[in-house]
């Protein structure tokens, strides 16, 4: 069995120890596996982009970060358009039966996953491995990279809280999450955040300041952290589209939701602040040993239904079990955070302020 192992979009910290699991499962179960690597993503598929791994190159990589295979991004709306679907899919599926691949595994995030469930109507034999740092997909727990990615924004508030309270200032942590804010969720509450700010719960701005000055107030240090997801919005920017949005923002001088919301709280409270961008560290170097462990998990289970023949799908976490969805189903459907989720009623309930 020839099989086609790809990384596609943006990294994250567990690519390798999947791949890993992967492999040394499907070399343990299906006796005539080979596998192909392609090269950078789905741009690697069209392009005809691979190489023939050998089984010790998935020895020693559990804990290497990034990706071996390398990765690009390649927007769906790109490969499903009607200009360009026939020559990216048609590529696609060209290399896929030139290379005499019976199945192809994908480890990627939700985009990803809308490209593979559309080659899988397309008569490839697709499986697919639920990576993203957002944790959007739809019907599974936890996508790998997640934990690690939450581990490292932690940390980040951790060490500007201790600045904080030393300078009695108060921080805005931008931390990764353009449409869902599960990573600023959760690390803002692992880390203490005073304020938390979600793509899916609009901010107002006053009630933003308001909460900042009752905690400067009520803390002898003086300080505060605010976590902000990258894609937040206040209540006005909501109604708008992405287009009209970004000029308003470009009008008023403004190149983050993170520094607006700073510059306001500064001037409106007259106290310093300042705006702290972890960025790409978030999805840099080693996975967590929960996520080496979860790696482990996701990567055996896929080799698990490739041996089986059972395509179309994608691996989830439910609960404590591993099992998989139909691509068909969960292609598309982004895994919002629940405005009544628990995590969102217990910050409540300890005085952690939504800016609603």
């Amino acid at each position: 069995m020839k099989i086609g192992l790809l990384t596609s979009g943006g990294d994250c910290a567990g690519l390798n120890a999947v791949m890993r699991g992967f492999a040394k499962s499907a070399y343990k179960q299906i006796p005539s596996a080979e596998i192909v690597g392609i090269l950078g993503g789905y741009a690697g598929l069209i392009d005809g982009e691979f190489r023939q791994m050998k089984k010790e190159e998935f020895n020693g990589i559990l804990t290497v970060g990034g990706t071996v295979l390398g990765s690009s991004r390649l927007p769906y709306k790109l490969v499903s358009s009607v200009v360009d679907k026939g020559s990216k899919v048609e590529a696609m599926k060209a290399t896929y039966k030139k290379l005499g691949l019976d199945a192809l595994v994908v480890l990627g995030g939700a985009g990803s996953h809308k490209t593979a469930a559309l080659l899988s109507t397309e008569g490839l034999n697709v499986v697919g491995l639920p990576k993203t740092i957002d944790n959007d997909i739809w019907d599974t727990d936890m996508t790998f990279g997640f934990h690690s990615a939450m581990a490292i924004a932690t940390e980040c508030i951790d060490r500007i809280r201790t600045t904080a309270q030393s300078h009695k200032r108060t921080f805005v942590v931008e931390i990764m999450g353009n449409k869902v804010g599960w990573l600023t969720l959760y690390a803002g509450l692992a880390g203490g955040a005073n304020v938390i700010l979600l793509p899916e719960i609009p901010y107002d701005i006053t009630k933003v300041i308001k909460a900042v000055d009752r905690f400067t107030k009520a803390q002898s240090d003086k300080s505060c952290i605010i976590a902000v997801a990258e894609g937040a919005m206040d209540k006005k920017e909501v109604s708008m589209g992405k287009k009209e949005r970004s000029k308003k923002r470009t009008e008023r001088g403004e190149t983050t939701a993170s520094n607006r919301i700073a510059a306001a709280v500064g001037e409106a409270l007259n106290i310093e602040t300042r705006v702290v961008v972890p960025g790409h560290t978030q999805r840099g170097g080693i996975p967590s040993a929960y996520d080496r462990v979860l790696c482990t998990q996701i990567g055996a289970y896929g080799a698990d239904l490739v041996a089986q023949k059972k395509f179309g799908v994608t691996v989830a976490l439910q609960g404590n079990k591993i099992t998989y969805n139909q691509l068909a189903d969960i292609a598309g459907k982004p895994k919002l955070v629940p405005i009544d989720h628990p995590l969102i009623q217990t910050a409540i309930s300890i005085d952690v302020s939504f800016g609603e």
